[in-house]
């Protein structure tokens, strides 16, 4: 059996670093970023369930969440600025993710791309629980603003008003469920929080 290289290239998401263009008072990598946004993807997923009548895969969808950045151990991650800074770079990069989705599936060995496939391949990927991913993604790098600004970085704020209108557009029962009742207190220091 020959060695293969899928998880030594998963387990360098801790290498590849968040936000890359802005001072940073807590450095995040995409390894803890995809922790957060799976578990706010599955508490998304159970909020819907258990209070709006849903019936999604939570736990799929925490899975999904946790591979949702994978392919930047090979693009690394480029700063929403250059990426969306035109339709055409925003399109390029577009295939260059497509590109990097297939290269990781293609590292895996055979009998296990049909389980990873779902995950990696965002064209094989449920809607509903893709949408649940992107939402929960735009709530932890919205979480990521608050935390910054309660420490006094201000050069949060610009992407914290974007990121708002980004959740006001994508807003359902769920996502205000849980801004409602959880994101207050990621603005809260450790003895506030530990108070209640």
């Amino acid at each position: 059996m020959h060695p293969n290289h899928f998880f030594a290239n998963l387990a360098r998401m801790k290498l590849i670093y968040r936000w890359p263009l802005m001072r940073n008072i807590q450095s995040e990598n995409i390894a803890e970023h995809s922790l957060q946004v799976a578990m706010v993807a599955h508490a998304l997923g159970t909020i819907e369930n258990a209070l709006f009548g849903g019936q999604l895969d939570a736990e799929k969808a925490a899975t999904m969440a946790l591979f949702h950045d994978a392919t930047e151990v090979l693009t690394g991650d480029l700063p929403t600025p250059v990426k969306y800074y035109n339709p055409e770079i925003a399109r390029e990069y577009k295939k260059i993710e497509l590109a990097a989705e297939q290269r990781l599936l293609a590292m895996l060995p055979e009998p296990l791309k049909a389980a990873y496939r779902p995950l990696i391949d965002s064209g094989c990927a449920e809607p509903e629980l893709a949408r649940l991913v992107k939402d929960a993604d735009t709530l932890c790098a919205y979480t990521k603003c608050l935390e910054e600004l309660a420490a006094g970085n201000r050069e949060f704020e610009p992407a914290r008003k974007r990121l708002e209108e980004m959740l006001e557009q994508r807003m359902n029962p769920a996502m205000r469920y849980f801004i409602d009742t959880f994101v207050p207190s990621f603005s809260l220091p450790l003895d506030e929080l530990n108070a209640h």
